[in-house]
């Protein structure tokens, strides 16, 4: 297929991954295409070491699988492409292209499968305003704000043992249990800023 594209020299070929990343090193190519299952090393831990040790070659990889974790694995490994192998030649040098102008590329189905993860996830934390009361989300602010008990009850004229049972209800609803989750839960569902 690679040489279908023309245009592109092929320096080494490996089926094995501690192999692949020595060649890898001594040829030094502008792209590695690398499986993910492969004997000794696998492509994503490939993909990691050629990042660390050689950042100016891109690695894409190639795969079966389009399950969420492989794919976020080999993202957070520093790879600049994802391609099923069903790909066909055009879908591969558009993947090249993009490889070797330092963007990233995925197949259609992997970008699909992220988006879909993506909602799913996020769809099971926005809905703020269906699983929690306008009390809950009040009280949730300000304390991602930082807000002691007490100056909640304050600002809120309501008594301390009302805004701890309501603290005690908002972290049930959540399924989260301190502080700092409850902080991190405002931010994802843009209750109070990052910043």
């Amino acid at each position: 297929m690679l040489q279908s594209l023309g245009n592109i020299e092929i320096v080494a070929e490996s089926g094995d991954g501690r192999e692949a990343l020595d060649l890898i090193r001594t040829h030094r190519p502008d792209v590695a295409l690398v499986d993910i299952t492969m004997p000794s090393l696998t492509g994503i831990e490939v993909a990691r070491r050629v990042a660390e040790e050689m950042p100016t070659v891109r690695v894409i990889i190639l795969s079966m699988h389009t399950s969420e974790d492989y794919i976020a694995r080999a993202i957070r490994a520093g790879v600049s492409g994802y391609l099923l192998k069903t790909a066909d030649p055009v879908e591969l040098e558009l993947a090249l292209r993009a490889a070797i102008n330092r963007e990233m590329y995925l197949s259609p189905a992997v970008s699909k499968q992220l988006v879909e993860d993506y909602a799913r996830r996020i769809g099971s934390e926005e809905n703020v305003d269906e699983q929690l009361t306008s009390r809950q989300r009040e009280i949730l602010q300000l304390i991602a704000e930082g807000k002691s008990t007490k100056d909640i009850a304050v600002a809120l004229n309501l008594s301390v043992k009302t805004v701890e049972t309501h603290r005690s209800d908002l972290m049930e609803r959540l399924g989260i249990h301190n502080v700092p989750g409850l902080v991190r839960f405002a931010i994802r569902a843009g209750i109070i800023d990052a910043g």
